[in-house]
């Protein structure tokens, strides 16, 4: 299974280490535009696993539970998933989920669909095998930025909980991307990931989270050497300028 995803928010989402960095580029409040098969974003299934009572026995089961995915792909129809391991939170200590599994789709409907087969539901019947009943979070996230496929080795994961004022958000959210985007080259990113959640994987609505934003490294090294840049101090000290309820911030690895 192949994998990508990372810490605070977005840039030119594959603007190769070394080129000029571009402003950063969500995509949620652009204009409306006919819908062309270019534009079309993508759709993912993402589900974070909270910490389980017993991690060798999640990680002696999980390949088994992945075995389950590749074998259902074409049936359910996603491109690829990205599986990452969270090691720490921003600020070192324990963080706040376990792991991570992303599946994506060419967009909604192809999400949907696949959702709707038999070979979805065996994964999700699958669950119960090495996973508490409250032991994740099942969201649908729509892809805000620009698709890429550059490697993702390691990353930081912001996971935005629900502001108390949405519009105040994202009036702001473009303000905070360009600090992300001015400072990528000195903070070392290759590759960002922007996506907001649509629903619960059930459905409904309002989902557990709000938004997400991953920062590729290419190693864990360059992620150490990047987050201690000023750059990157910058890009958390605006975090007060926006967010109002809370935000998760990790550090993981794809695997």
């Amino acid at each position: 299974m192949r994998r990508p995803l990372a810490a605070v928010l977005m840039l030119a989402a594959c603007t190769p280490a070394g080129e000029k960095a571009r402003p950063a580029a969500d995509t949620t409040a652009a204009p409306a535009a006919a819908p062309t098969a270019a534009a079309t974003k993508q759709t993912i299934v993402t589900v974070l696993y909270k910490w389980p009572a017993d991690t060798a026995k999640f990680e002696k089961y999980y390949p088994t539970h992945l075995k389950i995915v590749g074998d259902g792909q074409q049936e359910i129809g996603f491109t690829k998933a990205e599986l990452t391991k969270f090691t720490s939170s921003l600020d070192g200590k324990k963080p706040e989920f376990y792991r991570q599994a992303e599946l994506y789709f060419p967009n909604a409907d192809a999400a949907k669909k696949g959702m709707g087969t038999g070979a979805f539901k065996k994964v999700g019947d699958d669950f119960k095998n090495f996973v508490a009943p409250d032991g994740l979070i099942g969201l649908i996230a729509s892809e805000t930025g620009d698709a890429s496929d550059t490697p993702c080795p390691a990353l930081v994961t912001v996971i935005y909980n629900s502001p108390k004022d949405a519009s105040a958000f994202e009036s702001y959210y473009p303000t905070h991307l360009k600090i992300v985007g001015d400072g990528q080259q000195e903070i070392g990113v290759v590759r960002a990931d922007l996506t907001k959640f649509d629903s619960n994987l059930d459905g409904t609505t309002p989902p557990a989270k709000y938004r997400q934003a991953e920062l590729c490294f290419p190693s864990m090294d360059a992620l150490k050497k990047g987050t201690a840049t000023p750059a990157f101090k910058a890009v958390g000290d605006d975090f007060a300028n926006f967010v109002t309820n809370g935000l998760t911030g990790m550090i993981g690895t794809q695997q």
